[in-house]
């Protein structure tokens, strides 16, 4: 059963997502202000936080006061929705279980939190999996989308999860007689993202390189099905295994969209046939993002099963001004990934090196 009430107020019911909070014992005060800008202005009736709400991976997150401080760090994170009295509820991403407390284990953590709403999912281990029903006619799935795919690629929705979302859908049409309009939100996109956005060349002026199962390939935003607050920073880091999830969700059209995060630059919207698949940014300052476009995105549901979205930013809430100035700008020029890395210290250097040879031969032939 699930352990909160959620309902419409005056026909309508506002989500905030944040994405990719991906934060460390010393918190950045960007993250946090942003975080509280987010919540003054939106006013929602329910956050949902999409995954890498810590920075599983930071080194003020190890060693014998590792576990204290990542506890700690989850409270701190929620503060601003218990602060406000705003119910909250948390799935999780690849990084959050890198500090040494299982998912589990944290999971347990946030059930103790004021306003935290959650429900019983598919069983141990995927504790961020479950369903939470708003009012009478609408239902959120959150997915635990895991760390790994097993292939090389990041983590996608089991298929036990898939035959457990399949099982409650059925539930609910079976109850109301008809199916449920629906919303989803985990951390790490599905293959399908690929297939919203542009195939391109690298000589083309708003040109992403791939990774990868996508390798050497250059993408761009599709003009005709993206938004004009829509940007691309990085290409889509998705699973390398394709379980079956968005086709799940279209054999009965009742999931109208679905929100992950990850990719901390890329906040767009795309219909993949009778479903919009959502990027929201990273609101993080503790981790590499689109600079002043850091933000959230709020979601507003009608009791017929329709639904409205768009992103605020730090830029538009607080302006230009930030705190730790010198923190935020080693992390504008931080590398996205590892990927992308070596490849371009590999690039690098075979182009040195073919400068190299380049100049023997000149010296050579100077010689001459």
């Amino acid at each position: 059963m699930q352990n909160y009430k959620l309902d419409f107020k005056n026909g309508n019911f506002r989500i905030l997502q944040f994405a990719d909070i991906q934060e460390q014992h010393r918190i950045n005060p960007n993250t946090v202000n942003l975080m509280n800008a987010c919540l003054d202005s939106v006013k929602p009736d329910l956050v949902v936080l999409s995954g890498d709400q810590i920075k599983g991976y930071a080194l003020d997150l190890k060693g014998r006061h590792g576990k204290q401080r990542a506890v700690t760090l989850i409270r701190r994170i929620c503060n601003p929705m218990i602060e406000r009295g705003i119910p909250f509820t948390a799935t999780f991403g690849n990084h959050d279980s890198e500090c040494g407390i299982s998912n589990a284990e944290q999971f347990e953590i946030y059930k103790q939190l004021p306003g935290f709403v959650w429900d019983t999912g598919p069983g141990e281990g995927d504790e961020g999996t479950f369903c939470l029903e708003i009012g009478e006619s609408f239902l959120i799935y959150l997915f635990d989308s895991h760390a790994k795919d097993g292939k090389g690629g990041f983590g996608a929705v089991h298929p036990n999860q898939i035959e457990w979302y399949k099982s409650v859908r059925d539930k609910y049409e079976s109850m109301r007689g008809e199916v449920v309009p629906s919303l989803a939100f985990q951390h790490i996109p599905t293959p399908e993202f690929f297939e919203v956005i542009k195939k391109t060349h690298p000589f083309s002026s708003k040109s992403i390189r791939a990774y990868g199962d996508h390798k050497n390939q250059w993408y761009e935003l599709d003009p005709f099905n993206s938004g004009l607050r829509d940007f691309m920073g990085e290409a889509p880091a998705t699973s390398f295994v394709n379980n079956g999830e968005i086709e799940a969700f279209l054999e009965k059209k009742d999931v109208k969209a679905l929100f992950v995060g990850h990719d901390h630059n890329n906040s767009f919207t795309a219909a993949y046939g009778d479903i919009m698949l959502c990027f929201t940014q990273g609101c993080s300052f503790s981790a590499y993002g689109p600079g002043l476009n850091r933000g959230a995105r709020y979601i507003d549901l009608k009791p017929n099963g329709q639904f409205t979205t768009r992103t605020v930013t730090y830029r538009e809430l607080l302006g230009t001004q930030v705190e730790k100035k010198l923190t935020y700008a080693l992390y504008e020029i931080s590398p996205i990934s590892i990927a992308g890395t070596v490849t371009a210290l590999r690039e690098s250097a075979i182009v040195l090196g073919i400068a190299g040879s380049a100049a023997a031969i000149y010296k050579a032939i100077k010689k001459k």
